[in-house]
């Protein structure tokens, strides 16, 4: 894939706790030079203003996941009707880690009840804290749930962020149904191209800029 096919894959983001109005402004204004899909910002930070043709994204239950699904389902319709586009949601991950996919798949449904299609839901599950089968039962949880994506990381979690294992794994699950999304610790071109190659479909970077830099056009 060429710079702008990549670029058109990315979700621009921008979670940091600290983060501001203003960093906000510039974020947008660097995504639209860059030419990716989206911003993604703290829901505190909506509404956002863009240029046409430039989504908005935020999070949901973030970042641990441990809030009750009806704080998230909450939570996901405000930001909807603050002015996003998409929501990435953090599952409870103690349902995972437990097998509890029931309740995985229980909160998800919570949240796309509270955001319907046109909407876009990620689910993210936290792939690096997670074992093989916990990833494939929280996979097709999501794709039960009604989801669009499932999502790598929140890139926050201690036990790390996007792996190549882990997006095959889901890509492989969710067989093309759903998209797939990787993110946390990717930041370099070579990170980029390795995670399009296992199957992801969309990409949630703070240095896009760097790593499409390192695209060839």
């Amino acid at each position: 894939m060429n710079r702008n096919e990549v670029a058109a894959l990315i979700d621009h983001t921008l979670l940091k706790p600290t983060s501001t109005a203003e960093d906000v402004r510039a974020l947008v204004a660097e995504a639209a030079e860059l030419g990716v899909y989206s911003v993604c910002v703290s829901p505190s930070l909506l509404p956002v203003e863009t240029p046409e043709g430039l989504h908005v994204a935020t999070v949901c239950g973030f970042p641990s996941g441990a809030h009750h699904p009806e704080i998230k389902a909450a939570e996901a319709a405000d930001s909807v009707g603050r002015g996003a586009d998409e929501v990435d949601m953090v599952i409870n991950l103690a349902n995972a880690v437990t097998g509890d996919f029931d309740a995985v798949q229980a909160e998800i449904r919570a949240v796309r009840e509270a955001c319907p299609s046109p909407v876009v839901l990620k689910v993210i599950i936290e792939s690096a804290a997670l074992t093989d089968d916990q990833i494939v039962g929280c996979s097709r949880a999501a794709e039960a749930a009604g989801a669009d994506f499932v999502k790598t990381s929140t890139g926050f979690h201690p036990a790390g962020g996007a792996s190549t294992h882990a997006v095959e794994l889901m890509a492989r699950t969710v067989g093309g149904r759903l998209g797939v999304k990787a993110s946390g610790g990717i930041r370099d071109a070579e990170t980029a191209r390795a995670m399009l190659e296992a199957g992801a479909t969309r990409l949630g970077l703070s240095s896009s800029a760097a790593i499409l830099a390192g695209l060839e056009a």
